[in-house]
């Protein structure tokens, strides 16, 4: 019992009055509403219904019956059913690329190389066709968690390099270079991420050459990669600052260039550091990726929403947005356990000039 009251947990939750007080309540509130959400998510649910009426047999239940029926849609949006193989195969690139990027321990930087590299770029051949046999897509009829992924994927991919590059900048001695970093990390953190989009879809096209046109995903990428930048850069700037000054001095004596030091002794180390920061940025970017739906594009909260918009499923807004909800939740939650494998093996890896 003594050892059970010393543990980290009962501390937290029973170490003071007013923990015990605050757990006592949580679990009060736990008892009174976790009843009612379990009826009306399994107990009383309907899980197969041609429409809304149908569902309407048990009012006190979910119709998860409207996710049966949509389910294709919205994980593909209105992808072509014959070639959702693509979008199959692509994801299982990923997937495979992405596992060898976390727990390979011996090749983990070729991992890497094909996962910023090979990955993009097969993925993007696959998904729009129009080359090596396969049908052209247009991006119009990508949509639902597809989308979601396909955004997030190459936003972050885009920023990393960014970020790195105006952290830099950020840093130099020379004052246009560090100025002009600075202007445009401050520009792009004061200013909402839908103003952003709406300028990037309505004011680009002006400043294109009459008859130019660029693609709406082209331009939520675009845009969503440099906002992601910016906040990527104060992330990395601050594992930057991180680094002793001794390493790069020790690195200076035994001969090694400016930019030698910068790049294979402060970065890498710096990068480390800033791990906990990066999966934040990536998971605040999955979700931010839901926004895109105002501009035209429709991902997997936009396709939720038309699809309410159907005579046959209307008035089941909750059931939509639970179910996405639990989908975003579960993505982000990959996200994390991702980035605490890399945690715990970069924290294995002992800092340079220690033993």
């Amino acid at each position: 019992m003594k050892r059970v009251m010393q543990a980290p947990l009962f501390k937290a939750l029973f170490g003071s009055r007013g923990n015990t007080v605050v757990t006592l309540l949580m679990v009060a509130l736990f008892a009174l509403l976790l009843p009612g959400l379990v009826r009306w998510m399994f107990g009383h649910a309907v899980w197969e219904a041609a429409n809304r009426a149908a569902c309407r047999l048990a009012d006190d239940g979910a119709c998860w019956a409207f996710i049966r029926a949509r389910f294709a849609l919205f994980f593909y949006g209105t992808y072509p059913e014959g070639e959702r193989w693509r979008v199959h195969a692509g994801l299982a690139l990923l997937v495979v690329v992405g596992t060898g990027t976390l727990f390979s321990h011996r090749r983990r930087g070729a991992w890497l190389l094909a996962l910023m590299t090979v990955v993009p770029v097969a993925d993007a051949v696959l998904l729009a066709g129009g080359m090596f046999g396969l049908a052209a897509v247009p991006t119009e009829r990508w949509g639902g968690l597809m989308l979601n992924l396909v955004i997030s994927f190459v936003a972050l991919g885009g920023a990393m390099p960014i970020g790195i590059a105006l952290a830099f900048g950020r840093r130099s001695t020379w004052p246009v270079i560090r100025y002009g970093s600075i202007g445009l990390i401050e520009f792009w953190r004061g200013v909402p991420l839908l103003t952003v989009l709406f300028m990037g879809l309505v004011l680009l096209p002006l400043f294109l050459p009459n008859g130019v046109n660029v693609d709406n995903l082209v331009r939520a990428l675009v845009v969503m990669t440099i906002f992601t930048g910016a906040y990527m850069a104060e992330c990395v700037r601050g594992g930057l600052q991180g680094v002793e000054r001794g390493q790069s001095e020790a690195a200076l004596a035994l001969g090694m260039h400016t930019t030698q030091v910068q790049l294979l002794v402060v970065l890498p180390q710096a990068l480390r550091l800033a791990i906990p920061g990066i999966i934040n940025i990536a998971v605040d970017l999955f979700k931010d990726t839901s926004l895109v739906s105002i501009v035209g594009l429709f991902d997997l909260m936009g396709v939720v929403g038309q699809s309410l918009k159907d005579p046959a499923w209307t008035g089941l807004a909750s059931e939509g947005y639970v179910f996405a909800a639990i989908v975003f939740f579960f993505a982000c939650l990959v996200i994390s356990l991702g980035g605490s494998v890399l945690e715990r093996h970069f924290s294995a890896v002992p800092r340079a000039g220690k033993s």
